[in-house]
């Protein structure tokens, strides 16, 4: 019989539930002010200029992925809460202490050799201006890898005290700096695009240092010295260490892989100086046009943005469930519960990647054509978002099936595959872009093809480990979908049709609700059990359940 939990132990559960609403709700905040901050970068234009500082801004954001949000998180949580539940308050707070000093020192001592060695680079070698606006752009933007990363820490810390909120804003004081710098402050550099984005750079470096005040403060009030430091070392440190250790090297290697986007990109892009590229011993065409990174950034942004609020809202729901079914024993529960929760990624991935395949373009122009980003632009945009939502399904349903194996204790095998995944990736990628008519879109054709690779070889693995995990029903749910989506499609395409020439905002609001009305009310025709599923999920309710029956 489970324990009985005390009025501490009942109201402390109740205000991590109750900052998990309210942290949702920020993140929601804060992902519209960012598409909002896209829009503003992609009014600057897609050129080799704006090429060159979506490039640079990946360089910090590559060191806060690895570092901030990656291993270090990973590893400092556990031994931090451990510390704190068994130690006190005091060990707590020298161990903080003394990882802001060794992550501070480290990071800052990093930035200054890189920002050393790309100033050698172009005092030496200084090549074509928009090789040395890069350059530049990285220099100025280096602080924010030391500050991001040391916010990161400092939130983790307020997390494990109860601390949600801040750490939740904090993204949107750095979006806030950059609409703000692109929108009001650069102008007054009218026809000046290099300088307009060295203030850019500029207002990312000073963002860091803002939110990095916030953090600290938040931290002196919870009662936590923000002094760094260096010595007397503590033995967290150490365990730290160690933990974080396997887990750089799996996350690095994703990240990195993640980061050939943008290197692949930037060098395969054809420029006035540099048209051709030597392969093989010999000189071949560059494949790209100047303005991809920028198109391809945003295309990538507008496929995640449904993704982050239902696949991700998905998986994190279903996680709990999951685990503490595996926690039992209880095997078919775990397999019943996966397959429902599979069911409706699958539903909700095929519904928005075939709205998104009809509506690519009209939304791209009606999001981002403002400033120097042309229609010409969106258009372009558009097509490689196409070859994105290809895989829409998939990107919905690796964020169940490795929650599975995280609830089997087991994130091994899914950073295995993952790792052999992007290896995979970046092969596709270098072989597709070359094809004519293919280019930008390798891609997202590339990360299409991969993601449903990674979902149907994790699919297989749980299958031998948990047993059939009901793939007949799994297979009607998807044609039931795919049917479904069929009618969608018919009615969105005959409405837009019908608003030929009309303008794009027209065209949006009536195709959205029309088509999502038009798909549940299919699904609902056809008896969709997932519909049940959804509300269930919605309400608060156990979901559905479902008649069982022999599946294979």
């Amino acid at each position: 019989m489970p324990p009985v939990d005390d009025g501490d132990t009942h109201r402390e559960r109740e205000h991590f539930f109750g900052q998990a609403k309210l942290v949702a709700a920020i993140t929601m905040l804060s992902r519209v002010f960012g598409m909002v901050r896209d829009m503003a970068i992609a009014s600057l234009g897609a050129s080799r200029l704006t090429d060159a500082f979506q490039m640079a801004f990946a360089v910090p954001n590559l060191f806060r992925r690895l570092f901030g949000e990656g291993a270090l998180s990973a590893a400092f949580v556990p031994v931090f809460t451990e510390t704190y539940e068994h130690g006190g308050l005091d060990r707590a707070r020298r161990l903080l202490a003394n990882a802001l000093g060794v992550l501070g020192a480290v990071l800052a001592a990093l930035a200054v050799i890189i920002i050393a060695a790309l100033a050698a680079w172009q005092a030496f070698r200084p090549g074509p201006a928009d090789r040395q606006l890069m350059l530049t752009l990285i220099q100025l933007m280096m602080p924010f890898m030391v500050t991001v990363c040391l916010l990161a820490l400092g939130a983790a810390a307020l997390n494990c005290r109860g601390h949600f909120a801040y750490p939740a804003v904090a993204p949107i004081v750095l979006n806030v700096a950059i609409i703000v710098t692109v929108w009001l402050l650069a102008p007054a550099l009218r026809g000046n695009l290099s300088g307009r984005l060295r203030i850019v750079a500029l207002a990312v470096t000073a963002a860091g240092v803002l939110q990095l005040a916030g953090v600290l403060w938040l931290l002196r009030r919870s009662g936590f010295a923000i002094r760094p430091r260096l010595r007397p070392l503590q033995p967290g440190i150490g365990r730290m260490l160690r933990i974080m250790a396997p887990v750089l090297v799996g996350i690095g290697f994703l990240q990195i892989a993640s980061f050939f986007d943008y290197v692949a990109a930037w060098v395969l892009t054809a420029t006035e100086h540099s048209p051709t590229l030597s392969l093989f011993g010999r000189q071949v065409a560059r494949p790209l046009e100047s303005g991809v990174l920028v198109r391809v950034a945003m295309a990538q942004r507008m496929y995640q943005l449904p993704l982050g609020v239902l696949a991700t809202s998905l998986g994190v729901a279903v996680f709990p469930l999951l685990s503490r079914y595996a926690a039992r024993g209880d095997k078919p529960a775990l397999r019943d519960s996966l397959n429902r929760a599979l069911r409706l990624a699958f539903m909700e991935g095929l519904a928005t990647g075939v709205g998104l395949l009809l509506l690519a373009e009209p939304v791209m122009r009606l999001i981002f054509v403002r400033g120097n980003f042309t229609g010409e632009d969106a258009a372009r945009s558009a097509d490689i978002l196409r070859m994105y939502v290809l895989g829409m399904w998939a990107f919905c349903g690796y964020q169940v099936v490795t929650r599975a194996f995280y609830a089997l204790k087991d994130p091994k095998t899914p950073m295995k595959v993952s790792c052999a995944m992007a290896g995979l990736y970046m092969i596709v990628v270098l072989t597709l872009v070359w094809i004519p008519g293919v280019g930008p879109r390798a891609f997202g054709l590339a990360a299409a093809f991969t993601f449903s690779l990674n979902v149907l070889i994790l699919g297989a693995i749980l299958r031998r480990r948990l047993g059939r995990l009901g793939g007949r029903k799994l297979a009607v749910s998807v044609a039931r979908s795919a049917v479904a989506c069929a009618v969608m499609a018919g009615a969105v395409l005959a409405l837009k049709w019908w608003l030929t020439g009309q303008a794009n905002w027209l065209v949006v609001a009536a195709c959205i609700p029309v088509g999502a009305a038009v798909f549940l009310g299919a699904a609902r025709l056809l008896r969709c059990p997932e519909l049940a599923e959804l509300r269930g999920r919605l309400k608060g309710r156990e979901p559905y359940n479902e008649p069982k029956d022999d599946e294979a």
